[in-house]
Parts: C-alpha cells; sequence; structure tokens
C-alpha cells in the first residue's frame, strides 16, 4: 500500500509518504495537499502519533519503520544522523569525520539538505562548526523550533 498524509504542526504544514509498509518521506509545507487528509495505513497513523508524542516532549526515538534508498555516501550521512541523541547537536564536519571523509563537510552538508526524512532522521541536529543554525531544508526557524522544542523537554 502506498500513502501520503498531510497534518499541521506547530511548525505549520507536513507531510509523510509511506510505501508497503514504509515510511519513505517526511516533508515539510503544503506539497501537494489538496484539502484531503488520507490516511488508512497503520503505519501513517504510528508516525502521526509518533510525531504528535514528539511534539509534546512525550517521545524522544522514533520507531517507524523507514525505506530510504541512494548513494553509499548519503546512506552513512543519514545513518550517523539516526545516532545524534535527542537534544544534542553535532557539526557538519563531526558527520564527515564520522563517515570516514573528514574534508566531506560541503558533501555532508548537501546530503543532510537531501534528507528525505525530516525529524524522524534528525537532521535538524546538525550545526555548524561555530555553534550556529545555518541549512534546513525547513528553513531555519523550523531547526530553531525543533532544538528548543528538544532543550525544552530534555529532562523530562
Amino acid at each position: 500500500m502506498n500513502g501520503i498524509v498531510y497534518f499541521e504542526e506547530h511548525i505549520g504544514y507536513m507531510h509523510i509518504s509511506e510505501e508497503n509498509g514504509f515510511i519513505t518521506r517526511l516533508g515539510f509545507g503544503k506539497g501537494e495537499y489538496d484539502g484531503i487528509f488520507r490516511t488508512s495505513s497503520k503505519t501513517l497513523s504510528r508516525a502521526c502519533e509518533q510525531l504528535d508524542e514528539y511534539f509534546d516532549g512525550q517521545r524522544k526515538k522514533f520507531d517507524l519503520p523507514l525505506k530510504i534508498s541512494d548513494s553509499e555516501f548519503k546512506m552513512r550521512v543519514w545513518g550517523e544522523l539516526c545516532k545524534i541523541e535527542y537534544s544534542k547537536t553535532v557539526s557538519y564536519k563531526y558527520i564527515a569525520q564520522k563517515t570516514g571523509n573528514p574534508k566531506a563537510c560541503r558533501a555532508v552538508g548537501s546530503a543532510v539538505h537531501l534528507n528525505p526524512i525530516a525529524i524522524i532522521i534528525p537532521c535538524h541536529r546538525v550545526i555548524g562548526s561555530d555553534g550556529g543554525l545555518v541549512g534546513f531544508a525547513g528553513g531555519i526557524e523550523i531547526k530553531k523550533y525543533l532544538l528548543d522544542l528538544e532543550k525544552k523537554y530534555e529532562f523530562t
């Protein structure tokens, strides 16, 4: 089964896609939203439930079946993103080092930006080496909101 659900959260419109029981995309904005919220799969319902829990500060790790496919490098980068703990941040340089390509900061930045499953694969936790909030597909305001949200609930 393939499906998509559109919803509005504290940060605006978002959409989640599913194929054959796996989450394949979580993006920001209305996308192809046509005014109809469609969800009939257990996977999409679980994803929405877990996102609600995340935004309420009750969930710090997602437990969803994900399916993404891309270059070996991007897959390594996204794998490293999944290891970043809730409310913690790391630099693009750190991710480059973890992938075995210490000079590939720009390539890491590109891979982070192209992360197809935002929030669940926590690309918002990657910041500049100077601590600055740089680059985020959903926009810097959403990145700041997510980081502030996690700091707020860090010890609950």
